[in-house]
């Protein structure tokens, strides 16, 4: 059995969600202790929780200490099962960790499975449905996975209510990711999504991108969905041959429309400026699946605490897989040694 000190790194929910999925994958027991020690509420949550529990149903688990506010979980797996899963979170819970928790385990399946997941679709400090779809989805179909993913209703911080559904194919003959472009420019976008919030809202935030970034009327639009709460969400798409990145800004209490797109079009303008294909969000996200299939390299920025975390954690069950070398300023390497 492995142990894996959830208080190290960054401290966070990914160090158990990576312990999950290569604990599943692998077939290796596994005990988390000081689960998100560095959060503000440590321990499972309702979201995490739900990714423990997840986990135990894809590889029928023997799982100890899978309760609210646990900071330690033993967790032994047996064989991984294609089937149908629906997880429901109970809370505005970020489904896109939930799907992650799992998605990497089901690659390795015999079968393809359908999972749907009901929470948050939108969520600060975890990747909206947009980002799963046109930039992390696309990224691993360059490695041969087939994947398809819809969102069902949207569901926001607090009320949730949201359901996304991903139905997965096995992973069968995957090819080496090599990202050291990113290849022609092929557009860019800007959305404001809001729910139940009023329209001027939305208008601002579009406004201040559009101004910050220099942008066209036709780059940008405005939308408003159906939610069971308050929601808003900026996202930022820029699309090239090889790669899309796609940045997003949260609408929250007190804080000003302006201001949440000042900070989604500053990180843009950033990823511009760099040069590099990877955005941080996305480099860190790859580095679990192309450890259990073919590997590759890719060029990003600095590597984020959640890269060198997520690289620690991979070598904790794998082995060092995971290699970061500087190439120039804000511009670093990443080759990952596959299975």
């Amino acid at each position: 059995m492995i142990t894996i000190d959830g208080s190290q790194g960054e401290g966070g929910g990914q160090i158990l969600r990576t312990s999950l999925s290569l604990s599943a994958i692998t077939g290796t027991p596994v005990r988390i202790t000081n689960i998100r020690a560095r959060r503000p509420k440590p321990g499972l949550q309702k979201q995490h929780l739900t990714c423990v529990q997840a986990a135990g149903r894809i590889c029928n688990a023997q799982v100890e200490g899978a309760e609210l506010g646990a900071r330690e979980v033993t967790f032994s797996p047996q064989g991984i099962v294609a089937g149908e899963y629906h997880f429901c979170i109970g809370s505005a819970g970020s489904a896109s960790l939930v799907l992650q928790t799992v998605l990497p385990a089901l690659l390795r399946a015999a079968g393809p499975s359908t999972v749907t997941i009901e929470g948050g679709t939108h969520n600060s400090m975890a990747p909206p449905f947009e980002f799963l779809r046109d930039s992390f989805l696309p990224a691993l179909a360059r490695i041969g996975a087939t994947i398809e993913l819809r969102l069902e209703r949207h569901g926001f911080y607090p009320a949730g209510g949201g359901r996304i559904v991903a139905v997965i194919q096995p992973l069968v003959a995957p090819w080496a990711l090599e990202l050291d472009e990113r290849g022609k420019f092929l557009g860019r976008h800007a959305r404001a999504l809001i729910a139940n919030l009023p329209a001027h809202v939305a208008h601002r935030e579009i406004e201040a991108i559009k101004h910050q970034l220099k942008w066209s009327y036709a780059e940008c639009d405005e939308e408003e969905v159906q939610a069971d709460g308050p929601g808003n969400v900026v996202t930022i798409t820029l699309r090239y041959a090889n790669v899309t990145e796609v940045i997003t800004g949260f609408g929250e209490l007190r804080t000003r429309a302006e201001e949440v797109a000042h900070k989604a079009a500053k990180e843009a303008q950033q990823y511009l400026d760099a040069g590099a294909p990877v955005g941080v969000h996305l480099a860190d996200q790859l580095l679990l699946p192309l450890a259990i299939a073919a590997g590759g390299r890719f060029r990003t920025a600095a590597p984020s605490d959640h890269t060198t975390t997520n690289t620690a954690v991979i070598a904790a069950f794998l082995g060092e897989r995971v290699m970061l070398r500087e190439l120039a300023k804000d511009d670093w390497e990443v080759q990952v040694r596959g299975s």
